[in-house]
């Protein structure tokens, strides 16, 4: 789960705080400075897969530091920090909103930390100031607020002052409210006590022991057992039933059920996924944390180099890795009452692969074509007559065509929809000899459109059409003319709107070869 650090750098921040011990006093940012290296120590120790970006923030915005997993550079920038002028609470998360989309896209999980001196700002673009905006004038405001984040998230508000500080009490129900306003994700931190390096670094690491501790557990399989860990630490989820809900957490023993072909598990819909990581007997402590193991597992040999010791004891986390990616099946697991999830090799990359787990709704029937996982059972049980029939129809029957089959189109970024209206213009500089695939990557194309709602991208590829007609030189065929006019009209025409109907050819008497 990606962190953004989000640093107040006003000149608020500069205001001393007076040790009684040490002659020279500290300023704020100092004590900012040194809780967040602890927790960045933290989390460097416990959660060696977790990306950090560091964005200071002011009545401005500057990134400091990428998202990274080198967190030695992150703390190296933290000692590069110049500082300016007011609070703008609003301007940091809405830097922080472009940043983890620009990133991650909006459905990958992030926590926030902000790290200010309970001072909310002074001035129309006052934190106070705006949320009274919210409340009193109209929706447009709303939407240019950047809360709730258009992506899951937890906000934590860290707040370097003293408790019993007037300003303090004053800010703390609205960095509430913030949290509230992103779904109530997260929680403000307060020191435990006066002002000092030692209060700060405990709240810190309050923080870090409560929303980055590291989940380790047990992997069986019969009589074979291996101590992992998975990144990020699962969550607990909520099942909704119809007139109840229950939380439901994920036992720290994952029992292994049985294997499937992976043609067989096919693609069923994950709650979340994990990286199965596994941790070496000698690493545990008395307390039941360990050292994270190295990150990847590489898959030219399908080994765990975790150091020159550690890589030569046996390891069932590794066994099964590469027996699954070998033998080309995924393992069934059980993570809880009622809760099921799948182990499959998942690669990254041509050369790493890794054991990723890939965890269900919670419930007995959430994949459809698996039925009730209860009733699953080994295939040796069935009756010899049945046996045939189950290979070749289960999941999916092989003799029925498959949707994901279908030549369709994909326009998640705006390159492929470039390169499908690329393709047309190709197709239509070399008309007539190319008329059929002219009409049939045009059909495509209006098909995407008329599914998505798109009606714009018609009339635009209709101009477009018309335009590529002026422009042709005087050696073109005077068919090509005919069937670029023909099909812009087409385009705007009212009966192509039908999804089943298609755009045919132009009879000319070019084409007819007359």
């Amino acid at each position: 789960m990606p962190t953004v650090l989000l640093l107040d750098v006003s000149l608020s921040m500069c205001r001393p705080v007076l040790q009684p011990d040490i002659a020279e006093p500290y300023q704020l940012r100092n004590l900012a400075v040194h809780g967040l290296n602890s927790l960045l120590d933290f989390i460097n120790q416990h959660c060696k897969l977790e990306f950090c970006s560091l964005i200071i923030f002011s009545s401005s915005c500057e990134i400091l530091s990428p998202f990274t997993r080198d967190l030695e550079s992150v703390k190296k920038a933290l000692l590069n920090i110049d500082f300016y002028d007011k609070t703008c609470i609003e301007t940091a998360l809405g830097s922080t909103k472009n940043a983890v989309l620009e990133e991650w896209g909006g459905s990958v999980p992030c926590q926030i930390i902000l790290v200010t001196d309970g001072s909310t700002g002074i001035g129309p673009n006052s934190l106070k100031q705006r949320l009274q905006d919210i409340g009193t004038k109209t929706k447009e405001t709303e939407q240019r607020f950047p809360l709730p984040f258009p992506f899951p998230s937890k906000l934590h508000v860290v707040c370097l002052s003293n408790p019993k500080d007037s300003n303090l009490q004053v800010s703390i129900p609205l960095y509430q409210k913030l949290i509230d306003m992103n779904g109530g994700n997260g929680q403000v931190f307060v020191p435990e006590g006066n002002l000092n390096l030692k209060t700060v670094q405990q709240m810190f690491l309050k923080l870090a022991e409560t929303y980055y501790r590291p989940f380790h557990g047990t992997l069986h399989c019969g009589n074979l057992n291996c101590n992992i860990s998975l990144s990020p630490p699962p969550e607990a989820c909520e099942k909704i039933n119809d007139f109840d809900s229950r939380k439901v957490e994920m036992s720290t023993d994952i029992l292994i059920c049985g294997f499937l072909d992976i043609n067989q598990a096919s693609n069923p819909p994950a709650l979340s996924r994990h990286l199965v990581l596994p941790i070496p007997p000698q690493s545990l402590k008395e307390e039941g944390k360990a050292v994270m193991m190295k990150q990847d597992i590489d898959a030219s040999d399908d080994d765990a180099v975790v150091g020159n010791d550690e890589g030569k004891q046996p390891s069932f986390c590794v066994l099964l890795h590469g027996s699954l990616k070998v033998e080309g099946m995924v393992a069934l697991c059980h993570l809880g009452e009622d809760w099921y999830g799948m182990l499959c090799s998942w690669a990254d990359s041509k050369k790493k692969s890794n054991l990723m787990l890939s965890t269900f709704e919670p419930g007995l029937e959430v994949v459809p074509w698996l039925g009730k996982f209860t009733q699953i059972g080994p295939a040796s049980l069935l009756p010899e007559l049945s046996k045939s029939v189950t290979e070749n129809s289960f999941p999916i029957k092989l003799a029925e065509k498959r949707s994901y089959a279908q030549n369709c189109v994909v326009w998640i970024r705006q390159m492929a929809l470039q390169a499908d209206i690329q393709k047309i213009l190709r197709h239509a500089r070399k008309l007539p000899d190319k008329t059929q695939n002219f009409y049939k990557e045009l059909n495509k194309l209006r098909r995407g459109a008329l599914a998505f709602g798109f009606y714009e991208l018609l009339d635009g590829m209709a101009i477009i059409l018309e335009r590529e007609c002026t422009l042709l030189p005087g050696s073109a065929h005077p068919d090509a003319a005919l069937q670029l006019t023909h099909a812009a009209s087409a385009l705007r025409s009212q009966v192509y709107r039908d999804y089943n109907s298609s755009i045919k050819p132009l009879c000319t008497k070019f084409s007819s070869g007359d």
